[in-house]
């Protein structure tokens, strides 16, 4: 099949790719001239793990082409997959500006009855009738096509492996002519379909990273609730995940979510109930939630120390999660402009997202960007853990322990083992769990074996 698809970020580019490699002809399309440039040199201007050999394999074998021609894209597309940004306006509802003008340049360009154009973006609830309407408006003459809505469920970090092996694809059409062409470019994948509406195509996104997002705050909230009853957040997370009917992804407690979907579609929800003059007040709730834990750690550091001004902070971790380097709302963001503000110097550290966070924080007196983790603690007060990439999970914490100037660890990722802590003899303050003060054997710190009685 002939497949195009606009927009070649996240979304984009690894379905293009991924479709490329179970068979279809491909073309993606970017109006970004230097990013094309890159592209077709198979060099992937996102960090993904496995595109850059998919995108030189599908290359090579003449099924993955790049362009900036929207005439080349749409002349002979059996179907044109719609994968521009929808970013958030300052009342947080979805900017379709992009996307429309790319509707409206599909319109300009269609040449061939039966084109399935496909929405991929994440958008509000009938904006698939819009680009209907952008489309048609746009045409130079006659010609039959139809819309259809395909939300994407990708991870960063894991969007191949989320394509092949999802749980499901959604397909939202007007016509069984729409819903057997989709069917056919995704039998390949042998992913259960479901086929709806368009506007429930269209809702079954929103909804769905709405509810992931209101499950993180609701064990941020009740880890909030274990540090003030000596509780741990990590043996009650355990135990309700092991209830089939809630099940253990998404119960991991930490500094909030992040990232380009759940800010941005939570708030777009809230926005998009508020048009219907329904207020979405549990939504509003997560979103609150989510805003004071990204700075959680910083009022346990203030208790610590009481003051901030002079201390060195060592940041580990940019991303907003691990194995990507994208840092929108990220909490080292909120983290990183709160510690300049009371005053503390900066020394950051990640794998891969350092770049994106020079952007916004350029190096200065006040941060520094360090070549390893360990370079960044040299001298630190103080360790914030906001990304729980491997390479931090396995610090050597004894070294740590053992430095000149022992710093305070904040974990925001509750990254170790309380044991493993407790012999380090560094003080640490992580989310949900006890404090531990620095001392190897602290009294109230008890070993209960693997939690299960036999």
């Amino acid at each position: 099949m002939k497949v195009s698809v606009i927009g070649t970020g996240y979304v984009g580019l690894v379905t293009g790719v991924c479709l490329a490699e179970v068979g279809n002809n491909v073309t993606c399309l970017d109006i970004d001239e230097e990013k094309i440039n890159m592209l077709q040199l198979g060099k992937s201007p996102i960090y993904e793990s496995g595109i850059e050999e998919m995108m030189e394999k599908n290359l090579h074998e003449n099924r993955l082409s790049f362009t900036t021609s929207y005439s080349t894209a749409c002349e002979r597309a059996d179907v044109i997959i719609l994968a521009v940004g929808t970013p958030s306006n300052p009342n947080g509802s979805a900017n379709l500006l992009y996307l429309q003008k790319a509707a409206e340049n599909i319109g300009k360009h269609l040449i061939k009855d039966g084109t399935i154009i496909v929405t991929k973006s994440t958008v509000p609830v009938g904006t698939n009738n819009k680009v209907k309407q952008w489309i048609q408006q746009s045409l130079t003459e006659p010609i039959f096509f139809e819309v259809a809505s395909n939300p994407e469920f990708l991870r960063e970090g894991s969007a191949i492996q989320d394509t092949f092996e999802a749980d499901r694809i959604v397909i939202g059409t007007e016509s069984r002519y729409g819903t057997h062409v989709l069917k056919e470019l995704y039998s390949p994948f042998q992913i259960p379909t479901l086929q709806t509406s368009l506007e429930s195509a269209e809702m079954i996104k929103y909804a769905s990273n709405a509810f992931l997002a209101t499950k993180i705050s609701f064990i941020n909230e009740i880890a909030n609730l274990c540090e003030k009853l000596d509780a741990d957040i990590e043996d009650v997370a355990k135990g309700m995940g092991m209830d089939q009917r809630i099940g253990p992804q998404f119960l991991k407690a930490g500094i909030g979510y992040g990232g380009s979907c759940f800010p941005k579609d939570t708030n777009a929800l809230v926005q998009i109930a508020g048009d219907i003059e329904h207020r979405f007040e549990l939504l509003e709730s997560v979103i609150r939630v989510n805003s004071s834990q990204q700075i959680k750690l910083i009022g346990k550091a203030l208790d610590h120390f009481g003051s901030l001004k002079g201390k060195k902070a060592a940041i580990l971790g940019l991303a907003f999660k691990p194995n990507t380097d994208d840092i929108r709302e990220s909490a080292a963001i909120e983290v990183i402009k709160t510690l300049l503000h009371y005053g503390a110097t900066v020394n950051a550290y990640d794998p891969v997202a350092i770049p994106n966070m020079k952007r916004l924080y350029p190096e200065s007196a006040e941060i520094q960007y360090t070549s390893t983790a360990y370079e960044a603690i040299a001298n630190a007060d103080m360790i914030f853990i906001l990304t729980d990439w491997e390479e931090i999970k396995e610090l050597n914490l004894p070294t740590i322990a053992e430095l000149e100037k022992k710093p305070v660890l904040f974990d925001g990722r509750n990254c170790f083992d309380l044991r493993t802590i407790q012999k380090s003899g560094l003080t640490y303050h992580s989310i949900g769990r006890q404090i531990l003060t620095g001392a190897r054997q602290d009294p109230k710190f008890v070993e209960y074996g693997d939690g299960f009685e036999n």
